[in-house]
């Protein structure tokens, strides 16, 4: 039996469920999961591996109209997802007009790639009104697979997962078949602290925020890790510190629980406020944080 392997861009507007399907794809916690939306930054990749194939899926950031230069990289994931994709895996919830995303639609019915389009969150929709939706995505994507599903609860995912090995192209594994994604350890874990701090913290305050691993020092029975949480104003430092410092100790104890799961280990972690100014617009501080502009 031939070897298959092929990237499977999931592609959407914020907030409806990419990041959750995802990680029931993979089978582990990879992308951080909130109700707010644009909480993907980053593209990242999780690998899949069987004996006869390799899916290495990509979380992407949500589609949006950027206001400053960090959402400009983030629709610069987008647009190379656009490119690389075996298979595009388009995610909607019921409601969503597909007005929104004339542009990219454009692109993907033009590409000639395969597409599985997933209707998600259908435990929160009736009966008739998803057939309706499936209807109506049937006729802008007449090519494509239309799977109702819900990531949250694990339905339909199954089939979605076997229509995916159904498109996948003959080839080569692209990444060793021991790996689980193309991130590194400390990547997950300065998304582990960004994901309690849009849990904990209202308003602007999450998106005003990176976050930047320094130490990392792996000793006998625990992980030392120090990071920096970074605010774009310095009256926000502050606010994530807490009357008292209890805002940033609870943040710090949830991410340690993460982090310790994640890892396997015990973790000491430390965590420090510092202010960078306007980091969002400035090129140089989104090149620290690893973003390309």
């Amino acid at each position: 039996m031939p070897h298959r392997a092929g990237f499977v861009n999931i592609i959407g507007n914020p907030n409806v469920g990419k990041s959750t399907l995802m990680n029931v794809l993979v089978g582990e916690k990879l992308s951080i999961i909130t109700s707010k939306a644009q909480t993907t930054r980053h593209r990242i990749m999780g690998i899949v591996n069987g004996e006869d194939f390799q899916i290495v899926y990509s979380d992407l950031p949500g589609i949006l109209k950027p206001k400053y230069k960090l959402q400009e990289s983030m629709m610069r994931f987008i647009r190379e997802a656009l490119e690389d994709a075996d298979i595009f895996l388009y995610v909607v919830e019921a409601g969503e007009s597909e007005q929104e995303m004339d542009e990219i639609i454009k692109h993907i019915r033009e590409s000639g790639i395969p597409i599985i389009l997933v209707i998600n969150k259908i435990d929160l929709s009736d009966q008739g009104n998803i057939e309706s939706e499936m209807e109506k995505w049937q006729s802008v994507f007449p090519e494509a697979t239309i799977i109702p599903a819900s990531a949250l609860h694990k339905f339909n995912i199954e089939s979605i997962f076997e229509k995916l090995l159904e498109l996948l192209p003959e080839g080569d594994p692209f990444f060793p078949k021991d790996e689980l994604t193309d991130r590194s350890v400390r990547f997950f874990v300065s998304e582990i602290i960004r994901e309690k701090i849009l849990l904990n913290y209202k308003q602007e305050i999450p998106y005003s925020v990176e976050i930047a691993v320094g130490e990392y020092k792996e000793k006998k029975d625990i992980i030392h890790i120090t990071s920096t949480i970074f605010v774009s104003r310095e009256s926000q430092k502050a606010i994530i510190i807490g009357n008292k410092g209890l805002a940033i100790k609870k943040t710090g104890t949830q991410a340690r629980k993460d982090i310790e799961s994640f890892t396997g280990s015990k973790v000491y972690l430390e965590l420090r406020v510092k202010g960078r100014k306007a980091w969002r617009n400035d090129p140089r501080e989104l090149k620290r944080f690893g973003y390309e502009i």
